[in-house]
């Protein structure tokens, strides 16, 4: 997609950097976009530079771009377009260094993974979101390997691993895993045997243990680490099958890609979304004979910290991803394994359902309240509009209050604009209110008022069904009219 991008910014004359933190991302974003395009990069790394070569694309290394004296050979002006490959990382300080000097440029991020471990959101640096394409979207389209999660029902202590950098310590957490290293291991031969494995494990010595143990007990297992002098060998081994599982120190996390692996073991538990999307990333891919990639989950005991489960790869909310887990859990303590998607299409019919539950009483108190304006949670629940109920801004324009063209909009249209806190929710308020008008449905003061009189589903009526009916009512001195049965009545 970034290569098709370069090669439109090219023809138009610009000249363009690809910003990447890695040696192999840098390799792979030059020879993707040779394949896809044809266009020949120039290089920026350690002794490598770009100035005066005729190549129109920079391939660069952050860590090379960052150094002053490197940077400053570089007018602010130089390049037309910055893209940053794995861009959950451009909120860093090398990056920021770099991007505020060539600040005149457009910048385009790209990232599978757009959490950042210092929950430093995306949006406090970039002032839009050009294109998502989801995890479940990626599946239901065929592009990706469908996802079983399978909830082993044994119980990791963690209680006492210690903080740091938002995340557990990786020292620490090697200490609280070694005790269950075997119970683990009996796991995975019970339930990974007949797959192609990667284990992720906090610690070089813990994952060289825990591949002694497997290859102990029959496995055949493989260990890959920064120090690994044939690490290249070894990961073509595991590629050929000679290996059936491969454990690693959070090495293989970012720009390894083997498309025949279908289980994936994380025993490395984190907190950061983006890191356990990276990891479980590394099965996603499809290969001929792969039905679908076996995510093996483990009960972890630990105190006042969410963990990332499977759930958290498609939830949509954290609400959802909660209900998720807990329901993966209970058919793990009778070993089955559960679809992912299958299993959010269930967590939120149970979510929906507690939430109206809990919102019922809340809802009975505001239909009483004679107001002018509808308050947009009654009409939220009222057209059954889950998005809008559970929105959370992400951009820092979305974050800011209201605009006053906003509020008097929502005025207009019958909201009660003192209830809606961010501009970004005003502008999904505004832009369901508006499809509404144009598809000819309920309007938001008809949906109370004929839902003050018991009447039900009023969200999906049309325009003028409602007016109709109001209009009966009306003339009937604001009686209901005889022979109208509002929990059965339904419009012409």
């Amino acid at each position: 997609m970034f290569s098709k991008v370069i090669e439109d910014r090219v023809r138009l004359g610009e000249r363009v950097l690809v910003l990447a933190h890695r040696g192999e991302l840098l390799d792979q974003a030059s020879e993707k976009l040779e394949k896809s395009t044809g266009l020949k990069t120039a290089l920026e790394k350690a002794e490598n530079t770009s100035l005066g070569s005729f190549f129109r694309v920079v391939v660069g290394s952050v860590q090379t771009m960052q150094r002053e004296k490197r940077l400053r050979q570089f007018p602010p002006d130089y390049f037309d377009t910055i893209i940053v490959d794995e861009a959950h990382h451009c909120i860093s300080a090398g990056y920021q260094f770099v991007l505020k000097h060539f600040e005149k440029s457009n910048v385009l991020g790209v990232t599978a993974t757009p959490d950042r471990g210092d929950m430093q959101n995306l949006g406090t640096y970039f002032e839009s979101l050009a294109y998502e394409y989801s995890l479940p979207a990626a599946i239901k389209s065929g592009y990706l390997s469908p996802i079983t999660a399978l909830t082993i029902p044994l119980q990791l202590d963690l209680t006492s691993v210690a903080q740091q950098a938002g995340d557990f310590s990786t020292k620490d957490l090697g200490t609280a895993l070694d005790p269950y290293l075997h119970q683990i291991a009996d796991e995975m031969v019970k339930h990974c045997s007949d797959r192609k494995s990667v284990v992720f494990l906090p610690l070089v010595k813990t994952s060289k243990k825990f591949r002694d143990i497997l290859n102990e007990k029959g496995m055949r297992a493989a260990e890959v680490n920064g120090e690994s002098k044939d690490r290249a060998e070894i990961l073509e081994d595991f590629e050929s099958d000679k290996y059936n599982v491969l454990c690693n120190s959070m090495l293989l996390t970012e720009g390894w890609d083997c498309p025949s692996v279908d289980c994936i073991v994380v025993l490395r538990p984190t907190k950061v979304r983006s890191l356990y999307s990276q990891m479980v990333g590394r099965g996603t891919r499809l290969f001929p004979g792969k039905e679908n990639l076996l995510l093996l989950d483990f009960l972890w005991h630990v105190e006042r910290h969410e963990l990332c489960h499977p759930a958290h790869l498609i939830a949509s909310s954290d609400d959802v991803a909660k209900k998720m887990t807990e329901n993966i859990e209970e058919a793990g303590l009778d070993g089955l394994a559960v679809d992912i998607e299958q299993a959010e299409v269930q967590a939120e019919k149970d979510v929906i359902s507690e939430r109206e539950e809990a919102l019922a009483k809340q809802l009975a108190e505001m239909r009483k309240r004679k107001q002018r304006l509808v308050d947009p949670l009654q009409f939220e629940m009222s057209i059954q509009a889950e998005d809008l109920t559970s929105y959370v801004p992400s951009f820092g324009w979305e974050m800011g209050p209201p605009s006053e063209k906003q509020v008097s909009a929502l005025e207009k249209l019958g909201i009660m604009p003192d209830a809606i806190d961010n501009a970004g929710k005003a502008s999904l308020m505004l832009d369901r209110l508006q499809k509404r008008k144009e598809a000819g449905l309920a309007t938001p003061k008809q949906i109370r008022l004929l839902e003050q009189r018991g009447f039900k589903n009023v969200g999906t009526w049309p325009f003028e069904g409602a007016s109709k009916m109001i209009n009966r009512i009306a003339a009937n001195g604001w009686r209901l009219p005889v022979g109208v049965r509002p929990m059965e009545y339904v419009p012409e």
